[in-house]
């Protein structure tokens, strides 16, 4: 794709752009460049801005009762210590997934950790929460503590397994000698094939267990795929109860969602056709855990992992953020989850009719105060329950998902870096001041820009460029990344 071919409508390319262009690919003969860097330069790196998002890596989730080692196990896959290891169940919240690597096959660990058993709802939590992580996994790792032997629970879970048709790896953990073997052997009597004696602690038989993940891993994740075109795919997220499945309803015309306050109402997301605006879309339905008040904090991680997996799924994402209510930490934390995903953004603020003028003057300072790293996301006020305002979302989708896929040319690009940098200079430090050499849009989807420099450039500096970025090529609606790449001149 050439320059000329890819920018936006409406933006012509001078002669002085070009120009600059070619001035500073010129001036990069002096600067050592990998074979990478120079295929990124030439545009062979380039993804379309009609390519498909890269194939999401296949899932293993761990999973077992509290305190059989689970997390001891992710540390010991990861090969560092990522996973909070305590005895206190809720631990695991915050991260939730980890990319590792195991001969030379790389794919997503989920620590399932955070689960807070009581005397009278164990089985039925124990029971929820694992059919959760067995539905969003592709292969699961079952530990089960050697020293102790099955338990009801284990036997639960096994149910569950057994339903899935999930291939599923058992561990055997904490058999930390040779003596621990029979314990291990003893786990036979569960019916989910051998058992792998693991000490999570120590590491032994580790690798043979990854090894047998391995032969029943697929290359691509089953789940969260983004099958390439059709309609475009819209994920409606936010924290429970802010009215998700009553918006849903309302835009399909149906009663599409059961819409209760029980939590687990919506157990299995159902992808939805809907016509919105005089287009079909398709919403990605992210509800599944809807929790009371009182309801463990380890449920926190396996709406998150509902999150992350309808995002996968998704182009741009609905955060719907309850106006009567201030805005939580929750909801920041979904926003971030959509920006971290790459993926186009459109905030909603529901309930909007409901609202008198003090409540929306407080609400605008909140907006203010909480959400000052997203103002680029557009802004729709709404009414689920009379449907009030729902047009308003059409657009904004349009346009964050414009924006998601726009492209601007190299020449472009580059005179306008330049024009910045000349009036807004990067600080010196330590006597040096580091001098961009060439810039380039590598991908889209998210739009993603690489920056050659001659020195470190401070990230007060790089929100500086991306700050100007949005001001002159837009982006609204979606995050853009921008990354630097220090190179030194060629020895003479």
């Amino acid at each position: 794709m050439t320059d000329e071919t890819a920018r936006p409508e409406g933006e012509p390319i001078s002669p002085d752009d070009t120009s600059v262009e070619r001035a500073l690919r010129a001036g990069l003969s002096e600067f050592e460049l990998s074979p990478e860097d120079r295929a990124l330069i030439e545009g062979e790196g380039r993804v379309g801005a009609d390519a498909v998002t890269a194939a999401p890596l296949p899932v293993v989730a761990v999973i077992g009762r509290p305190n059989v080692g689970k997390s001891s196990l992710v540390n010991r896959i990861l090969r560092r210590r990522e996973a909070v290891v305590e005895d206190v169940p809720g631990v695991t919240r915050d991260r939730v997934s980890y990319e590792a690597e195991w001969s030379g096959r790389r794919f997503m660990l989920v620590d399932t950790g955070g689960w807070e058993a009581d005397a009278t709802g164990i089985h039925l939590r124990v029971a929820e929460q694992a059919e959760i992580a067995i539905e969003l996994a592709d292969v699961v790792m079952f530990v089960v503590d050697a020293t102790v032997g099955a338990t009801d629970d284990d036997e639960a879970v096994v149910k569950l397994l057994r339903r899935s048709g999930k291939p599923v790896v058992l561990v055997a953990n904490k058999v930390d000698d040779q003596r621990g073997e029979a314990d291990a052997a003893m786990l036979w009597n569960l019916g989910l094939g051998q058992p792998w004696p693991v000490s999570a602690l120590h590491g032994r038989g580790s690798g043979d267990a990854l090894d047998a993940v391995l032969e029943v891993l697929p290359d691509v994740s089953a789940k969260g795929a983004l099958a390439p075109g059709g309609p475009r795919r819209v994920a409606l997220l936010g924290r429970p109860n802010v009215g998700k499945s009553s918006l849903l309803n309302k835009m399909a015309g149906t009663e599409r969602v059961v819409v209760d306050n029980v939590a687990g109402t919506t157990r299995d997301p159902v992808d939805e056709l809907i016509e919105l605006g005089g287009r079909t879309w398709r919403f990605v339905d992210t509800a599944g855990i809807r929790r009371r008040v009182h309801q463990t904090r380890g449920a926190d991680f396996y709406a998150s992992l509902r999150t992350q997996a309808a995002l996968e799924k998704a182009e741009v994402a609905i955060v719907l953020i309850d106006a009567e209510q201030p805005i939580a930490e929750q909801d920041i934390r979904v926003i971030q989850q959509v920006i971290d995903s790459g993926r186009a953004l459109v905030i909603a603020y529901n309930k909007w009719d409901l609202l008198d003028e003090e409540r929306r003057y407080y609400l605008e300072r909140e907006i203010e105060k909480e959400l000052v790293q997203v103002p680029w996301a557009p802004r729709a006020n709404v009414s689920a329950r009379t449907g009030r305002h729902l047009d308003r979302l059409v657009p904004a989708l349009e346009t964050a998902l414009d924006s998601w896929d726009r492209r601007v040319p190299t020449s472009r690009l580059n005179a306008f870096l330049g024009s910045v940098v000349a009036g807004h200079p990067h600080p010196v430090r330590g006597g040096k001041q580091p001098r961009i050499l060439f810039a380039t849009q590598a991908s889209t989807r998210p739009p993603r820009f690489v920056v050659f420099a001659s020195g470190f450039i401070e990230a007060g500096y790089r929100r500086f460029l991306e700050r100007k970025l949005r001001e002159e090529f837009g982006f609204e609606g979606t995050p853009i990344e921008l990354s630097v790449r220090v190179r030194e001149k060629r020895r003479r």
